[in-house]
């Protein structure tokens, strides 16, 4: 169903937009605000944080990834966009919404506005040809994520995401992992959501690519050993063992070893406790006076290093 708006009015609550008018048929009609409510605040960080959790969606931004989500499964609710984009986008329409070769969405609303209106409703400039507000899938059990993540075959190289609260550094973490062979991602309670739009479009996707979850309880390591996973935690330490060392271990090239790599949040690293759990802490050997890595960087340089060679 496409709707063309052709302007709006948002008040100041937070939760969403009313007022909007659309051109449909012969004259304006009211277009229900909930249509609009998913696109609004959109720059507000906190506040899309948790209206995107409370209403079970996410934010798809641009026609790559919003493909990449349709590819993963995903359902969309709706479709925003400008005119000029809407018959590029016709085709992805289509695939998503099951609508044959149509491409107006059927019961899928899309909606499409000028420019300028797109800017007032989601506070920035849509530049990257569509935003899409999908249905967010509900979470994976982690015994099932970790015995499935590679089809039928179980997971041989995880990661664990302690905390990180840079939206950034989650969706280059995802990307990397999707890169160079991490099998699946387990993020802490406190963790950015991988599902933010920032993270899924630094990730260019990544998010829908490698099988990942939430877990409820951290540091608990229980169901990591239970599938079999040595818990590396990737820190600075005395006691640490470099990652060269590490790597070829029997923990990493013994025939389907089996390692999960704890990284820890920016600037304060690993907690005490996260680093109490781990079977083993890794540090990265540095050179040249750096005392250490972006997580980003640390955790792409760890997932090379400890890939499943055999």
């Amino acid at each position: 169903m496409i709707i063309r708006l052709n302007s709006l009015d948002i008040p100041g609550g937070p939760d969403g937009a009313t007022g909007a008018v659309a051109r449909t048929g012969d004259g304006p009609e009211p277009v229900d605000p909930a249509l609009l409510a998913d696109y609004t605040r959109m720059t507000d960080v906190a506040l899309r944080r948790r209206l995107e959790t409370e209403r079970g969606l996410y934010m798809a931004e641009s026609t790559k990834v919003i493909a990449r989500a349709v590819e993963a499964g995903h359902a969309p609710r709706s479709f925003l966009m400008a005119e000029r984009h809407l018959e590029e986008m016709r085709p992805l329409i289509a695939a998503a919404t099951g609508t044959g070769g149509r491409g107006d969405g059927g019961p899928v609303p899309v909606l499409v506005a000028p420019e300028e209106l797109l800017e007032s409703i989601t506070g920035f400039h849509l530049h990257r040809g569509a935003l899409a507000a999908m249905n967010r899938p509900a979470p994976a059990d982690v015994s099932e994520l970790l015995a499935s993540a590679r089809g039928s075959r179980d997971a041989r190289r995880v990661a664990v995401l302690e905390d990180l609260v840079d939206h950034t550094n989650v969706g280059a973490a995802f990307r990397s992992a999707a890169a160079l062979g991490v099998d699946a991602i387990l993020v802490t309670p406190r963790c950015a959501d991988p599902l933010y739009r920032r993270s899924v479009r630094v990730s260019m996707g990544a998010v829908f690519q490698v099988p990942w979850t939430r877990i409820t309880r951290w540091p608990a390591v229980d169901e990591l050993h239970d599938a079999g996973f040595v818990v590396a935690a990737l820190a600075l330490g005395e006691d640490s063992v470099s990652l060269d060392d590490f790597a070829v271990s029997p923990a990493c090239t013994a025939a389907g070893s089996k390692v999960a790599l704890v990284l820890g949040a920016e600037g304060d690293g690993l907690s005490r406790r996260a680093l109490a759990a781990a079977d083993e802490v890794v540090r990265i050997p540095m050179a040249g006076g750096v005392d250490s890595l972006n997580v980003a960087a640390a955790a792409a340089v760890a997932f090379w290093a400890l890939r499943v060679r055999d």
